[in-house]
């Protein structure tokens, strides 16, 4: 039920802790001042990104990613990009509503730029919007949790330690909005025999560059972007390069690719690693293998997170979400920005942002507990009626799906072009995986874009 708003409660400033100033912790910082709150966003790193602030150095990292050894289960490295990582979206489509993603004189011009290229972009949005006042780096969250309250009101106690001086902090806030991310704890198969192989194993959030397997012969798990991405990096260092994928059912741009390489071979699912290096298909087939680099994709994990089992993350579903953002029986004072997959991030985060905004000053109301918690299981019927695995429960893949949020603060829909760019560009790369980014054929689509007033409307 939608209640009616009186004019004192639509200026409600609440003190709001935002976690992480990555893409969707920024958006969520601009958004909830621009409402009226006051807002303090905590970084572990020394700068603003997230995973996009380039962390070359993984030494200190485990191969894999097991965080289980570290205190609170963090890791120490946060972001998972490689040295090579170009977009795979063109940067047309990335910007939020009313920050395009323009092509700077000086800088990496393309359109499927590389990794630096957004960080900048994410610089130049906190500068023009004067964020970083707002932001303390190098701290890192080690505990969020309800503080007891005699009335009915939540708050929340954040305890947070400077990564230098190692000084701890303990706060009081109205509300907590979690950004933190989700492609930095690795998912990794479970593979008979894999603890006790005694070759080089690595997962992908480790990968930066493809010299030190010069020589080798790799095993790459998982045929996602990043899979086939450092796959064709290694081939032109390594010895060979097995990529072992769900299914030999490929596209037609995997397929060029393999053709042009003879060191560049496919396999199904692998069965067994064997203590004498041999890494055994489920086909039969084997190969004597130096490392396993393993591009099996990210969990979600909030270790910081006391939620008295209110929230829980079950084989990568968090929940329960009321689309995807608040905890029923904790919201509005608790919330998560950035949660899901397979959608044009940006601006659905800044939708996501301004929606949490205007609840917390009471300008938009949300369902009762029941009706959220009832809409929350209706989802996960049909999810599981569609036979969609639990652990891709926040893979979105649909425009309309989009659209039906923005309409939850009035939130512009995606235009026509940014979809259409969005599809072409996933359509070439089916196609043709090593040169799509370099050359393409939606000129009229680009043109279409930049007529828009998402591009003319700069100075307004």
């Amino acid at each position: 039920m939608v209640s009616v708003t009186s004019e004192a409660s639509r200026s409600q400033s609440k003190k709001v802790c935002v976690i992480g100033a990555g893409p969707a912790g920024l958006v969520s910082a601009r958004e909830l001042r621009k409402e009226g709150h006051k807002v303090v966003v905590l970084e572990q790193n020394d700068d603003v990104g997230g995973q996009w602030l380039y962390q070359p150095n993984v030494e200190e990292e485990d191969p894999l990613g097991r965080s289980s050894g570290s205190v609170n289960g963090e890791l120490k490295v946060h972001s998972s990009i490689y040295s090579s990582l170009r977009l795979t979206s063109p940067r047309e489509i990335m910007g939020y509503s009313d920050f395009p993603f323009l092509a700077k004189k000086g800088r990496d011009m393309r359109r499927f730029p590389g990794h630096k290229e957004l960080w900048l972009y994410l610089k130049d949005f906190s500068e023009t919007f004067g964020l970083r006042e707002m932001i303390r780096f190098k701290v890192r969250v080690e505990f969020v949790g309800e503080k007891e309250e005699a009335d009915d009101v939540k708050k929340w106690i954040v305890r947070s330690r400077e990564k230098l001086s190692g000084k701890v902090m303990e706060e009081i806030f109205d509300a907590v909005v979690v950004a933190t991310g989700h492609y930095s704890h690795p998912r990794l198969p479970s593979i008979k025999g894999m603890d006790s192989w005694k070759r080089k194993q690595i997962h992908s959030h480790v990968y930066r560059v493809p010299d030190p397997f010069s020589n080798e012969v790799v095993v790459v798990v998982g045929n996602s972007m990043s899979g086939q991405d450092i796959s064709m990096e290694l081939v032109e260092v390594a010895k060979e390069v097995h990529l072992s994928a769900k299914t030999l059912d490929i596209s037609s741009g995997l397929s060029k690719v393999i053709s042009k390489h003879s060191n560049l071979l496919i396999h199904p699912q692998i069965e067994s690693l064997e203590d004498d290096g041999r890494v055994i298909f489920v086909d039969g087939s084997w190969v004597v293998a130096d490392t396993i680099l393993y591009c099996t994709g990210y969990s979600y994990k909030f270790p910081f997170l006391e939620s008295k089992g209110r929230i829980e993350v079950d084989d990568d579903r968090v929940g329960p979400l009321f689309e995807h953002t608040f905890p029923p029986c904790l919201s509005p004072s608790l919330s998560f920005v950035g949660i899901p997959r397979k959608l044009i991030g940006f601006p659905f985060f800044e939708a996501q942002a301004k929606w949490i905004a205007q609840v917390l000053s009471g300008k938009s109301s949300l369902p009762s507990p029941d009706q959220m918690l009832q809409s929350v299981a209706d989802f996960y019927r049909s999810r599981d009626l569609a036979g969609v695995p639990k652990h891709n429960t926040h893979d979105i893949a649909d425009f309309t799906y989009c659209d039906k949020y923005a309409d939850y603060v009035g939130f512009p829909h995606l235009e026509e072009w940014r979809k259409l760019l969005c599809l072409s560009a996933l359509n070439n790369s089916q196609e043709n995986l090593e040169t799509y980014r370099d050359s393409w054929d939606d000129h009229e689509l680009l043109q279409e874009a930049l007529q828009s007033s998402h591009f003319t409307n700069l100075n307004s």
